[in-house]
């Protein structure tokens, strides 16, 4: 059985997973099994940043080392929670990047995130590290962008743009100082490419050895 939260032995499901080592343990049933714990890359930064123009090429040329995922796509009814920093989602999220790990790929999670939204998640546990680069760019740059996006994305609302922007001002401030601290890229006047070079950069000195990516426990 795949999902970490659900043992294979008992069949019994916990909200808290345990992690020893490179094991995965049930605390109903004592059953241990071998489990991956790779890092996750979160390729963060306010809307119009830049990570849906990177994301795809990322993907193309790390696809056979990495996993690259578009954050949004399960941003649905289901999970679209209230409560701050919407804890439903990401644990989702961890949930199945975790899941995809055990395949021996980390996955490049590309969506707005910080860290405290998912390093107090019970399930930051089942990641060796997570790793957080944010692209940015100048505030007019930023609201050029949004405008011309298509009309279903919907940011022709000024109110969303500014809470946008002020977002993009507050992670600027406080990336260095977050736990773990968030790298930025400033997308402003730097070329798709040159952005392209410092992710890919980005993912591959931080990722795990060969034997430890293909080890199992």
């Amino acid at each position: 059985m795949l999902d970490p939260l659900i043992c294979p032995q008992c069949g019994e499901r916990t909200e808290q997973p345990q992690v020893r080592g490179e094991l995965l343990h049930c605390v109903h049933c004592g059953h241990e099994r071998a489990f991956r714990r790779l890092p996750l890359f979160a390729l963060t930064g306010p809307s119009a940043g830049g990570k849906s123009t990177v994301g795809p090429l990322l993907a193309r040329e790390l696809g056979d080392t990495v996993v690259v995922l578009e954050q949004d796509v399960l941003w649905t009814a289901g999970l679209r929670d209230d409560d701050e920093g919407h804890p439903r989602f990401r644990s989702a999220w961890l949930r199945l990047a975790a899941m995809i790990h055990q395949s021996g790929r980390p996955v490049v999670l590309c969506g707005t995130v910080v860290p405290p939204e998912l390093e107090p998640r019970p399930e930051r546990v089942l990641f060796s590290a997570v790793h957080y680069l944010a692209l940015t760019a100048e505030p007019e740059v930023l609201a050029a962008r949004l405008r011309a996006r298509p009309k279903w994305r919907a940011w022709d609302d000024d109110e969303r743009i500014a809470e946008m922007l002020r977002f993009a001002a507050w992670l600027r401030v406080s990336a260095a100082t977050l736990q773990p601290p968030v790298e930025l890229i400033d997308t402003t006047d730097r070329s798709v490419d040159d952005t392209l070079r410092l992710c890919r950069e980005w993912v591959l000195t931080r990722l795990p050895t060969v034997s430890a990516r293909g080890r199992d426990g």
